[in-house]
């Protein structure tokens, strides 16, 4: 059985989506409980992982508070994998895992999870799943998928899911952690987790 420790693993926080159903407001900045999103992420992350990287695509100077800011090299909001791409060619740990900034309540049982599932099973790819769907945003990735991923990005593809399916995945269940998945993406998500 492989050992995964903190030092080969870097975080990604994605950052860099639209949020158009925020009015344009960038998410992960937006006060939750009196915190910016993306710190509830940070603060559970931090301790372990070897560093915390933060893909964005506006706001960068202010994201530096919560890690090292990247950003995709992909024009147009091409979505999470473009993130994921940069993350990859930056990071210098033999993992990867991915995490969304609007997700408050991520727990380091995620983390923990995913670990000992990469351990115990021959894979490149561990992703969470509810149970009934998977959540692609909250995975642990083989860095040595990078190539596969730049070459799916240049077909034009975006769909995670589908280079999930392409790769070596395994879906770890969190059906008994429902909360980790809540993302708060409107006005109304704000209003219903406070």
């Amino acid at each position: 059985m492989k050992s995964i420790t903190k030092k080969d693993v870097t975080a990604v926080i994605l950052s860099g989506g639209r949020a158009t159903r925020m009015g344009g407001q960038n998410k992960g900045l937006i006060l939750f409980k009196d915190k910016p999103l993306i710190s509830y992420v940070t603060n559970v992350v931090s301790e372990n992982v070897n560093s915390i990287l933060v893909s964005a695509n506006k706001n960068l100077d202010l994201y530096q508070e919560f890690g090292t800011v990247i950003a995709d090299d992909l024009a147009d909001f091409q979505g999470p994998l473009a993130g994921i791409s940069k993350a990859m060619h930056f990071a210098n740990t033999p993992y990867l895992l991915v995490l969304p900034c609007d997700g408050p309540f991520v727990s380091s049982l995620l983390l923990e999870r995913l670990i000992q599932s990469m351990q115990q099973n021959e894979v490149d790819i561990c992703v969470a799943s509810d149970g009934d769907k998977i959540h692609p945003t909250y995975s642990l990735i083989n860095i040595n998928l990078k190539d596969s991923l730049d070459k799916f990005l240049q077909t034009g593809e975006r769909k995670f899911g589908l280079w999930l399916k392409n790769n070596n995945a395994l879906k770890v269940d969190f059906s008994d952690q429902p909360d980790i998945f809540i993302n708060l993406n409107s006005p109304q998500d704000f209003a219903d987790a406070d």
